[in-house]
């Protein structure tokens, strides 16, 4: 560590300016993830409400008046989607939950640039270049809520870049860096894992030719190989179900910008990606025709071939790692299992990849800072236009954020969202946005992630000693509000909220136990006997 500390100090004092650009960059990275989130109470984030709920089950485990015992067992090994839980709960004990949950979602997005960045100096290329990896940041898979997913796609780049690093020059920190990342990664996002291994694997067959060094990797693979035999044997039903057969859909092609950039009905989102493309696109001509430049002057010097040889090498790990992703983005389903939305998240792992590609930025510092100031102005231009659709969406709560505190701690709480409208969203982020109240004040609900198997945290078998569940929902459930009845649906529950835009009484009538606790915009909170309070 005092080694790394001085290096460090040593850079700075040698070239402040370089220090200072490298500061300003991550800066940039910083305020360009985080700035969504702090314009909106609740982020437009279909999923995230949920993710905010698992978050306060690991935070109030032991509290009773939060009931999380007896419904939840937690499971990290067999569905090992838990590091950004585990740093939401952690966080949970200093701040809101709702904070904690946003700042612990911020953790997933943010490796996406820090990856890159590493990847980028593995390959002994700028990690300025990682300021492209904010163009992958608020794509349409961060608006779903696949933030799991998306910094896994960040410790993958990570891991790539080490494992250049370690085949060049190992060292002990390189390898236990590589192990910790690799970790990391197990417990963040399982089906990104295998193909973490055989990027590793993969990355120092590549570079054989030029390192000759395989052994220095070997170390670092077995406890990621341990941890993924161990989830062999205990993983879920749900995590091990067939993908069924499969085959090449070209059509797929013609909606892959979907997939990447639909996230609101907004034209300034596709505008501002458009200018992000346009931008890193004339970065890398400047870059490669700078870099050939290069190369020509120091056509004699003799390390000039070993450099051309390591740079064709690594470029072909990015490279192939894109071209795996794309192949799986043509031929997975839709759907394996209870795992749906299986293919389209493989445009985003392409697309993010090949970013791997872009050339070296040009040596003097004169030209590299202001063509990496190009990229954060673009990568800006696109956080821009997502904090605009969430400050809007942050408006459109309002409702939600005042009704919900009528809801005592421990709720049993029945939601149904009828209404859908009031933001810019392409894909509804009212769907789940009752979860919430679990984040924040424990209790049961009427639909819950735990269902499915797929997230750390399960329903407990209703058969065990002490467990309190909620009845089963339907399959799609959530998103059917019109099948909700109450004498068959309701006597579980004694809190009742609804989305609609004109008072759904009617849904309450057969039940004269339940009374209408208050009305704020389009919510409205019904109780079973006396009206609740904080």
């Amino acid at each position: 560590m005092p080694s790394a500390f001085h290096r460090i100090t040593r850079s700075i004092t040698r070239s402040p300016f370089e220090a200072f650009v490298a500061v300003a960059a991550v800066a940039v990275a910083v305020y360009a993830v985080a700035q969504p989130f702090t314009v909106a109470r609740y982020p437009a984030m279909t999923d995230f409400p949920f993710h905010a709920a698992l978050t306060g089950t690991l935070r109030h485990w032991f509290d009773p008046a939060f009931h999380q015992q007896e419904q939840f067992i937690v499971r990290p090994l067999a569905v090992p989607y838990f590091s950004m839980y585990a740093i939401g709960a952690a966080l949970m004990l200093v701040f809101p939950p709702v904070v904690a949950a946003k700042m612990a979602a911020f953790s997933m997005l943010i490796l996406l640039p820090a990856g890159l960045a590493v990847m980028f100096h593995g390959m002994k290329k700028s990690p300025l270049l990682g300021l492209l990896g904010l163009g992958a940041v608020w794509t349409n898979l961060t608006h779903w809520g696949f933030l799991n997913f998306m910094g896994a796609l960040g410790l993958f780049a990570m891991a790539i870049g080490l494992t250049f690093m370690v085949v060049d020059k190992p060292t002990r920190g390189r390898q236990w860096a590589l192990t910790i990342t690799l970790v990391c990664l197990f417990f963040t996002h399982i089906f990104r894992y295998p193909f973490a291994l055989c990027g590793v694997v993969g990355t120092a067959i590549v570079m054989y030719p030029v390192t000759r060094r395989f052994r220095p990797i070997v170390a670092p693979m077995i406890p990621a190989i341990a941890l993924m035999l161990v989830w062999l044997r205990v993983r879920p039903t749900t995590l091990a179900a067939g993908i069924g057969p499969l085959e090449i859909h070209k059509d797929r092609f013609d909606e892959m910008q979907s997939f990447l950039v639909d996230g609101f009905f907004d034209p300034a989102e596709h505008q501002a990606f458009e200018r992000f493309l346009q931008i890193g696109l004339v970065v890398a001509g400047i870059s490669f025709v700078f870099q050939g430049i290069a190369v020509f002057r120091a056509r004699h010097r003799l390390h000039i071939g070993r450099d051309l040889s390591w740079s064709a090498f690594a470029f072909l790990v990015p490279l192939s790692c894109a071209a795996v992703f794309l192949l799986l983005y043509l031929v997975l389903p839709m759907s394996i299992g209870t795992w749906w939305y299986v293919y389209p998240r493989e445009a985003t792992a392409a697309c993010f990849l090949l970013l791997g590609v872009v050339p070296d930025l040009p040596r003097p510092l004169a030209l590299r800072a202001p063509l990496a100031g190009a990229l954060a102005v673009a990568a800006l231009g696109i956080t821009a236009v997502v904090s605009k659709n969430y400050a809007l969406f942050d408006r459109a709560t309002d409702d939600f954020a005042v009704i919900i505190k009528q809801i005592p701690i421990g709720p049993k709480l029945m939601y149904l969202v009828f209404d859908h409208s009031g933001s810019t969203r392409t894909t509804t982020p009212f769907i789940h946005l009752p979860a919430y109240v679990q984040a924040e004040k424990g209790g049961w609900l009427s639909f819950h992630f735990a269902t499915w198997g797929t997230a750390p945290i399960q329903y407990r078998s209703p058969d065990e000693p002490g467990a309190v569940l909620a009845p089963p929902a339907p399959e799609r459930w959530e998103w059917r509000p019109d099948l909700f009845d109450v004498t068959r649906d309701g006597p579980f529950f004694d809190l009742f909220l609804v989305r609609n835009r004109t008072a759904p009484d009617y849904l309450f009538k057969a039940d004269p136990t339940i009374h209408r606790v208050d009305h704020q915009g389009t919510w409205w909170l019904y109780s079973r006997g006396k009206a609740a309070t904080n």
